[in-house]
């Protein structure tokens, strides 16, 4: 397939570069900074640009089957980047005809399937105290994608570390008992890339843990 990867740079992001190129597949991957990208393969494309650059972002999308977004806001980010990031990238989705939006988000993205559960909301509460800004970056990417009439999944991330893929990813949804409060990125990296093929999680925003 060809997927266009945006947040290609970050270490979920590098690590889902890697596993697609492994499984086969054709990356066009949008960064501000294509450099920092150090893996090289035939089957790999840097594209340079930024979130605001519409044109850009069209001709990382032109031809995709998929797009992956492993984007995330900064704690020092102003004026929702991502979400206007999101935005245009739905709108250069939708002129190009592609169907299948995979993102990543946090607990703080809430889903009508949730229930209370005291650890996420401290953590979401956390969140909005120390870093207001980014939480609302992330809640208005979220409400986007849903808004969209696409076939999106918003993959909403608990803590992140740096273990091996394990392949032991569990799904559901806060309040259930159904999900852990960590994962690692490769895990989440292996996860993504299945939900491209995967329609269980169609139109949904499951929570992952190990």
């Amino acid at each position: 397939m060809r997927l266009a990867v945006f947040g290609a740079t970050g270490e979920t992001g590098r690590l889902l570069i890697e596993q697609a190129l492994a499984a086969g597949d054709r990356v066009v991957a949008y960064a501000r900074n294509p450099s920092k990208i150090e893996l090289k393969h035939d089957q790999l494309t840097a594209m340079k640009g930024e979130l605001s650059d519409r044109a850009g972002i069209e001709r990382a999308v032109s031809g995709a089957d998929a797009v992956i977004s492993v984007l995330g806001p900064r704690g020092s980010s102003k004026g929702k980047p991502i979400a206007i990031g999101t935005e245009n990238i739905i709108e250069a989705i939708k002129k190009h005809g592609v169907r299948r939006l995979v993102i990543s988000s946090t607990a703080s993205a809430k889903d009508p399937n949730d229930m209370p559960e005291l650890r996420f909301r401290i953590v979401i509460g956390v969140v909005k105290l120390f870093i207001l800004a980014a939480y609302e970056d992330i809640v208005t990417t979220a409400e986007s994608v849903r808004k969209s009439d696409l076939d999106w999944t918003i993959v909403r991330l608990p803590m992140l570390n740096n273990g091996p893929k394990s392949g032991k990813v569990k799904a559901g949804y806060m309040g259930r008992g159904e999900v852990g409060t960590r994962i690692s990125r490769a895990d989440i990296a292996d996860f993504m890339l299945k939900q491209v093929q995967d329609k269980k999680y169609l139109r949904q925003a499951p929570l992952i843990g190990n």
